[in-house]
């Protein structure tokens, strides 16, 4: 009994042993780990969406670069590109895609040109039609930097108004219209686009409004009049 005795205050007098700190953090790890998304998952979504692609390739978006320009100068001349149109053929294997460019080119002063390139990749079409429309340049009649009267011109679909405006004012257009008007040099212009939205018509449309253009001295040589001194 005695021996028991002594035995009992010993076992009360010693501490429990503490929790290690090791076994309490673990499940906090797991769970961790476990809510955590996989290191591949944040990669491969960026990916998909990133670029402004279409979310089914790295390709141009769906709606074929619509409102996009670019510009370049090479030997003084100034390229924009208009339109890029995607178009996807079905065939066995799957999906063939192909680009349709729409560039005009300018020399800032007075000239300007419109090329449409076709091609399987996007650089092969524009250099296509860009090569295209640095042949195609036209003179047209400026008064400095606006345009000496007002005209309307249709194309097909495309009705293209443009009036001249106060130094100042700069290109009130956008698209095609603007495309045209900064290529080939004009600073100070108002535009509408009347008609379709389709942008080979307005910028065809817009050209030949800008050659009907005529100065002064073309309209008193045509009704058979000398310039006054005045004027």
């Amino acid at each position: 009994m005695s021996e028991d005795n002594d035995k009992k205050p010993e076992e009360a007098a010693t501490p429990a042993p503490e929790a290690k700190p090791e076994a309490a953090a673990a499940p906090a790890a797991e769970k961790a780990a476990e809510s955590a998304p996989p290191r591949g998952g944040d990669r491969r979504r960026d990916f998909r969406g990133g670029g402004g692609g279409d979310r089914r390739g790295g390709g141009p978006r769906r709606d074929g670069g619509r409102g996009r320009r670019e510009e370049e100068e090479d030997d003084g001349l100034t390229e924009k590109v208009v339109f890029i149109n995607r178009c996807s053929k079905v065939v066995k294997g799957g999906r063939r895609f192909s680009f349709s460019a729409l560039v005009v080119a300018g020399d800032m002063n007075g000239k300007v040109g419109f090329g449409f390139g076709k091609a399987n990749e996007v650089a092969e079409c524009i250099k296509k039609a860009s090569e295209i429309a640095k042949k195609n340049l036209e003179p047209m009649k400026l008064d400095g930097g606006t345009i000496p009267h007002e005209v309307q011109a249709a194309y097909g679909g495309g009705i293209v108004l443009l009036k001249p405006a106060s130094p100042g004012t700069g290109v009130i257009a956008g698209g095609g219209v603007r495309a045209v008007c900064e290529a080939v040099g004009i600073k100070d212009v108002l535009g509408k686009s009347l008609g379709s939205n389709n942008h080979a018509n307005v910028v065809k449309a817009t050209l030949k409004a800008l050659s009907e253009l005529r100065n002064r001295d073309e309209i008193y040589s045509l009704r058979g009049k000398k310039k006054s001194k005045a004027i």
